[in-house]
């Protein structure tokens, strides 16, 4: 057993000492011979596409529940299903009122709380194959037939980061909030020591 633990210290050992000097490479490299750069506030932008539940990030654009249909059956019913039963991925539609049963079916329409969520996983993790390759207008089209599917919205709607954000998801009451102190930011958050 001591061998296993000495050569384990050892690969840990040899790992953080690489690891260090390439750290110190690069920041001789930066500093020495002006390689590398700070990120520009556009490449900073292009990463930071992620929704707040209260819509904070939305892009501009729309999308209607008919296109929606069109990119569905394109991109997601071959995993999720022609209707959104599911299949080699979730099952994203129905379930409504089973939360509280021995069996509870998770939903976009029975258990997300918010429908700004749902933009966001789609824009930035489908399809599965080809992540964040929808425009915002297919993400927001997308996202509308979906909540269809769960009777969120009716066949001729338009979904937009308004309708995103007024949408009153059938679970938003079903979370508690964490009360533990480690979880919400009322510290030093500037200059701390």
């Amino acid at each position: 057993m001591r061998t296993i633990d000495a050569a384990c210290t050892r690969t840990l050992l040899a790992g953080l000492i690489a690891f260090a000097g390439a750290w110190a490479v690069q920041t001789e490299a930066q500093t020495k011979y002006h390689l590398g750069r700070a990120a520009t506030p556009a490449e900073v932008a292009a990463w930071n596409i992620d929704v707040a539940p209260d819509g904070k990030n939305l892009p501009a654009g729309s999308g209607t529940v008919a296109r929606g249909r069109e990119v569905y059956d394109a991109q997601c019913a071959a995993c999720h299903g022609a209707k959104g039963e599911g299949g080699v991925g979730d099952r994203l539609s129905g379930g409504r009122g089973t939360l509280g049963t021995p069996k509870p079916v998770f939903t976009v329409g029975s258990y997300w709380p918010y429908a700004t969520t749902l933009f966001d996983y789609i824009r930035r993790a489908m399809p599965l194959n080809a992540p964040q390759s929808l425009s915002n207008q297919d993400v927001y089209a997308v996202s509308g037939y979906v909540l269809f599917l769960n009777d969120l919205l009716p066949p001729g709607a338009t979904v937009n980061a308004e309708i995103l954000t007024s949408l009153k998801m059938p679970n938003r009451d079903g979370f508690i909030p964490d009360p533990r102190p480690d979880v919400k930011t009322t510290g030093c958050t500037k200059d701390c020591r």
